[in-house]
């Protein structure tokens, strides 16, 4: 008689590929020898590789266009917020980012792709978003240098949802929700003009949200494009908006700072900073190689991180780390710790740096925001 012993598969997806492949093909050479081997074997082991490969749908597909004529910042904000609130007490499962560089060569690059996600516990999905950011080259050919995708997925089965074709807008989205949440904690009613340092898209969303949060006279800075923005925001948002011609201009009429800049080289100094106190909103470094805020200005701050054990890796923290003006004893608390009401925000005439570098949490956010809407769709 002949017997045969199958392996479980999980036993099999853990070998080696090649001992893997011999093993699944002994089996099959077997049992085509056994002439003898019952009907129901047979087919018992090809019903367990059916129920292996099959039984879900397929992801449903949202294009760009779906992506961005059904979702706003306002939409992100409240789930932003709670997130926030989850991921300082524990309650959020993020993963540092991961980073792939993409060199320049004849058939390739330059660019840069991140891959962050996260899930925030008691909910029913978790996402994990794709961003391709700085291919350059691209413009030559009329194309964006970024692009990327969400990928949402059923917390219960494991099964993926959607993919959610956004080119970093729901990242934009998320960033500007963050910076709502930052302006409402950390912020008193009585500072009323904001300035933004860096006038894209992020910019946009961050004018956008802090319109959600209350009221405020708006003013604009930017190598090109702070005429446009202005104009655009004050329609869109009511809002009035001034452009000046420097960062330090601005600086000096601010209360509240939203710098969104590419990070190549700091953006303001500490002398031109409002001495009545100041917010800054940081978000534009979110890797080794970017910073916006001068260290002296960190060390002199009360600095609040979205995520620290990601800030001192890849926000503006890095750079007061690496200069030896502030160890990560100096951080205040995590803007989630502000919004649960674990440590202050704003108290008298001070400097404030918030810290976005972008977490998963707001992804997994932003990702349930996006499912539950389109779903529907």
């Amino acid at each position: 008689s002949v017997r045969f012993f199958f392996l479980p598969s999980y036993l099999v997806l853990s070998l080696p590929m090649n001992r893997s492949i011999m093993l699944s093909s002994i089996a099959r050479q077997a049992i085509r020898k056994a002439g003898a081997l019952p009907l129901s074997s047979t087919t018992g082991f090809q019903a367990s590789r059916a129920f292996a490969t099959s039984g879900f749908p397929p992801p449903r597909l949202f294009d760009y266009e779906t992506v961005t004529s059904n979702l706003t910042v306002s939409d992100a904000i409240e789930s932003v917020e709670e997130a926030f609130k989850a991921l300082a007490k524990g309650k959020v499962d993020v993963p540092m980012p991961m980073h792939i560089g993409i060199e320049e060569s004849s058939v390739a690059g330059p660019g840069d792709c991140h891959i962050k996600g996260g899930y925030v516990s008691a909910t029913p999905t978790f996402t994990v978003k794709l961003a391709c950011v700085s291919f350059y080259k691209n413009v030559e050919k009329n194309l964006p240098p970024g692009s990327g995708i969400f990928i949402v997925v059923n917390a219960i089965t494991g099964a993926p949802l959607g993919v959610f074709q956004e080119n970093r807008f729901m990242t934009d989205l998320r960033t500007g929700a963050a910076g709502a949440v930052a302006m409402k904690y950390c912020t008193n009613p009585d500072q009323e003009v904001v300035g933004f340092i860096g006038c894209g898209a992020i910019a946009k969303n961050m004018a956008r949200a802090a319109a959600a949060v209350r009221p405020y006279k708006g003013v604009a800075f930017a190598f090109e494009g702070a005429e446009e923005f202005a104009k655009e925001m004050s329609e869109e948002l009511g809002v009035p908006f001034e452009v000046v011609s420097s960062a330090e201009e601005l600086c000096g009429k601010s209360d509240i700072i939203y710098t969104q800049t590419p990070g190549g080289s700091t953006v303001l100094e500490k002398d031109w900073l409002n001495p009545n106190g100041v917010t800054i909103i940081a978000s534009g470094s979110d890797q080794p190689t970017k910073c916006e805020i001068p260290p002296d200005v960190l060390a002199a701050s009360k600095y609040i991180s979205d995520l620290t054990k990601q800030t001192s890796k890849v926000g503006e923290l890095r750079s007061a780390l690496a200069a030896g003006v502030m160890r990560e004893d100096d951080v205040h608390a995590e803007l989630g710790e502000v919004v649960n009401g674990d440590k202050s925000g704003r108290e008298g005439n001070e400097i404030i740096v918030v810290d976005l570098t972008g977490t998963g949490a707001q992804d997994a956010a932003i990702g349930q925001v996006a499912w539950d809407k389109l779903s529907q769709l």
